[in-house]
């Protein structure tokens, strides 16, 4: 393909993207809780969007495609594990966290910590562990972008170059008018990724295989090793467990559960994000397997994607190629305004309390330019598969997942068992990582999850618990009466 049509694409795609970003940038108000939750005044169909688009990024049309290319349908089935698991985590915790931002005015979940624990230590740890973690999750959707625009040009746009472009449009969209900008650039971004893979998936289906019929004939003839579960539990869980807890622990997910203004939109979203998991997962999954007969014997699986849209033809390349960047551009810049939310209320107002609101969303802001330069250069690494440095990304925040559940539905948890249970944790698991060592056998997150927990658990128990947790508990338990009290 030439590099003049992938240019082309881009930038129409940007345009688009830009006059919708300006367009909300009119509703823009003043302050923290404006520019990174828009207000708190998201609806439930753009909030199904901005979360759909936002977490199924590059990693899934081009990390876990690769990855149902490298090791077969266990990874479709490690997928829908974790949508049916997070349709159950949205339903338990969205109402409790939308509801706690409401009364209390958290911006950030690492904020809700310190508040909830009454520590400030802990929003600040918390803060920093995500600020650590999440530099490989952002860099896996510049790394998708790169491969894919390097894959299609035939090297014409280089790898380097392709992720400069995303970094530079993931940063317009998150700059111009925070979360505003991003929810509704997110609408149309959703759009784009669904209806590139159905045309996409479409295409493949009847040209290489001729029919539906011909197309499970052909895979389950040719590769029959690739549909059926080989995974040990070791494996399994490994991979799993980080995916199914991430909308907890991930902070431009749970950020998402406080921009919505009302319980009708916390339905809508779950529903909407659910049917939309549903379909790209079944495509990520018919994608993988397909390149299976039409691509055999790549080395890289990440490169599946990248190799199969160059088979087709040329519209058809730019059209999915512009949805896989689209979702790219859709995590990066949320979890660029996310970040720098937590950097600025979660770090620089409390070594600097005194900071006036203005000065503290100056300082949030200039922070976003700076992750994205990190991230960017983290990407040109090429550090390992992409499905898997998502994985590790989750893995290490799983350290926050028992004083985070512990928050909503423990009373008896304390200051000291968060400090400790998430500070030793995140460095074992990171160690684990760092090293490729396995315990037993066991994956990194399992090991961090269990001694997180055990440690969370046991200080609790011998340390006094904060004066306001049962009135936190209590109330966030019994939101369905609580909203009542609520402005909608």
């Amino acid at each position: 393909m030439s590099a003049v049509w992938m240019y082309l694409a881009v930038f129409l795609w940007f345009a688009a993207g830009s006059l919708v970003a300006w367009r909300s940038r009119k509703g823009l108000g003043k302050g923290m809780g404006e520019y990174f939750l828009a207000n708190r005044g998201i609806g439930g169909i753009i909030g199904a969007f901005t979360l759909s688009a936002t977490l199924y990024s590059a990693f899934m049309m081009v990390g876990l495609v690769g990855l149902v290319y490298a090791l077969g349908i266990g990874a479709f089935g490690l997928e829908m594990t974790y949508l049916v698991s997070t349709l159950l985590i949205l339903a338990i915790f969205i109402p409790r966290f939308w509801i706690a931002g409401k009364k209390y005015g958290y911006i950030t979940p690492s904020e809700l910590l310190g508040n909830r624990y009454e520590n400030k230590a802990i929003a600040v740890i918390t803060a920093v562990v995500i600020v650590v973690m999440v530099v490989p999750l952002i860099a896996t959707s510049v790394m998708g972008a790169g491969y894919l625009m390097e894959g299609l040009t035939d090297g014409a746009i280089p790898y380097w170059l392709g992720g400069l472009i995303i970094v530079i449009i993931a940063f317009i969209y998150a700059w111009w008018a925070g979360m505003r900008s991003v929810a509704w650039t997110d609408a149309l971004q959703g759009v784009l990724m669904l209806g590139a893979s159905l045309t996409l998936i479409g295409f493949v289906v009847f040209y290489f295989f001729g029919s539906p019929a011909g197309f499970v004939s052909t895979i389950a003839t040719s590769f029959p090793e690739k549909l059926s579960f080989t995974w040990d539990m070791h494996i399994w869980l490994g991979l799993s467990l980080p995916w199914v807890f991430c909308m907890l622990v991930y902070p431009h997910i749970n950020q998402r559960f406080y921009i919505l203004k009302n319980v009708s939109s916390i339905r809508t979203m779950i529903l909407g994000f659910g049917i939309f998991g549903f379909i790209y997962t079944v495509m990520v999954a018919l994608f993988g397997l397909a390149i299976l007969y039409i691509a055999p014997g790549l080395e890289n699986a990440d490169e599946a994607m990248p190799t199969l849209l160059t088979k087709v033809p040329v519209v058809l390349a730019l059209f999915f190629t512009i949805g896989i960047l689209a979702a790219s551009v859709s995590t990066m810049n949320s979890l660029a305004l996310s970040v720098s939310s937590i950097a600025g209320r979660d770090i620089y107002r409390v070594l600097s309390p005194k900071i006036s609101e203005e000065k503290e969303l100056f300082w949030a802001k200039l922070l976003i330019p700076l992750m994205l330069i990190v991230v960017y250069i983290f990407a040109l690494a090429k550090f390992g598969l992409i499905a898997i440095l998502t994985v590790m990304t989750a893995g290490g925040l799983l350290s926050m997942l028992p004083a985070l559940v512990g928050a909503f539905f423990w009373k008896r948890g304390t200051a000291a068992g968060a400090i400790w249970s998430i500070s030793i944790s995140a460095i074992v698991i990171v160690t684990l990582y760092a090293t490729g060592i396995k315990p037993l056998g066991w994956w990194p997150p399992v090991w961090g999850l269990l001694i997180s927990t055990v440690i969370f658990v046991i200080v609790s128990l011998f340390t006094k618990p904060p004066v306001k947790a049962a009135e936190f508990v209590d109330y966030t338990n019994n939101w369905r009466e609580n909203v009542k009290t609520l402005t909608e």
